[in-house]
């Protein structure tokens, strides 16, 4: 267990060694950790000038590279072996909820934002690379489709899933609707193209199948409280 003298929004595991995780705290600041070493952070980095809400390492082989998403409205990529940001991301009007790595194309990520956008940026070129208005209201979660490099989800506080195809964003291409609050999280499955898992304002997590006439698939209903995160397990098939 680790301390941090300000709430701790987000957490992403290093892929290239299992001790180390980065925390996202209210401050603005990054935190990296080791679990063989319980003392403090290894380091600190202070750069977002209001809540760092979101973190994410990179899922491709052959770089590490992190990427924070801030109420400031910017997103900063980070090499974990230099002490300072190398590059930071302009363009949202909003705060950032959310910042996640494609797991397909090297050094590419979406953010979503209050603004009502999801935007898909490049690390080689700091400017915005797609621009998709996604809601009319503040998108709080998005996520890569594990088996398809040009699909992404967004959940938002209209109580809405839309899927979206990069290659053509004038329509989404499947609309989930069930939950009666914001959708605070969407994951895509690891395992199976088509299904995904959300969680809610409304206590409940829920799972999809969008390639079905009936898409919902089960609600859960365990929780008492605003459900606020959620992951799916790489190992274990049935594990949330």
């Amino acid at each position: 267990s680790f301390d941090w003298n300000d709430g701790l929004f987000d957490v992403t595991w290093s892929e290239n060694n299992e001790h180390v995780l980065i925390t996202s705290s209210g401050d603005g600041s990054l935190q990296i950790w080791d679990t063989a070493k319980t003392k403090g952070p290894l380091q600190v980095y202070k750069e977002h000038t209001q809540e760092a809400y979101s973190v994410d390492w990179s899922q491709t082989r052959g770089e590490q590279l992190v990427v924070s998403g801030s109420w400031d409205q910017t997103a900063k990529l980070w090499d974990p072996a230099v002490g300072k940001s190398l590059c930071t991301f302009k363009g949202h009007e909003g705060v950032i909820y959310s910042t996640i790595w494609s797991p397909h194309i090297p050094g590419c990520f979406a953010s979503a934002s209050g603004d009502q956008t999801l935007r898909v940026w490049d690390v080689k070129a700091p400017r915005v690379k797609l621009v998709i208005p996604a809601h009319q209201a503040e998108i709080l979660s998005c996520d890569w489709c594990k088996y398809d490099e040009n699909l992404l989800v967004t959940g938002a506080v209209d109580c809405s899933l839309k899927g979206w195809d990069l290659r053509n964003i004038r329509q989404p291409v499947f609309i989930l609707l069930g939950h009666t609050y914001a959708i605070r999280r969407v994951k895509f499955s690891p395992f199976h193209a088509t299904l995904l898992a959300s969680c809610s304002y409304d206590f409940t997590v829920r799972f999809w199948d969008f390639s079905k006439p009936n898409p919902l698939l089960e609600t859960v209903e365990h929780h008492t409280e605003f459900t606020c995160g959620l992951d799916l397990s790489l190992h274990n098939r049935g594990q949330v």
